[in-house]
């Protein structure tokens, strides 16, 4: 919740990757991290991460985006109903 309230949101990407030992294949993996738009700096670190430290080479990177709080969704409380 913290990370959300600083601007934070979800990221999913989709990253295609080649097979090392028969390029000719590709694989996919799913990544979810809470990231910032538009710069996307926990997902361009683990892309450099994968580039550096695994075999397998990228092909290409899909990825959607989405702030799950926003300033319009938080609103003053104007009164209070109690039931019972």
């Amino acid at each position: 919740m913290e990370l959300q309230l600083k601007g934070y949101g979800l990221t999913t990407a989709q990253i295609l990757y080649r097979m090392p030992d028969h390029q000719a294949l590709l694989q996919t993996y799913i990544w979810q991290h809470y990231d910032i738009a538009p710069d996307f700096p926990e997902m361009r670190s683990f892309l450099k991460f994968w580039q550096e430290k695994l075999d397998g080479p990228l092909h290409s990177v899909r990825y959607v985006h989405r702030k799950l709080i926003s300033a319009t969704e938080w609103r003053a409380l104007k009164g209070e109903l109690i039931l019972h």
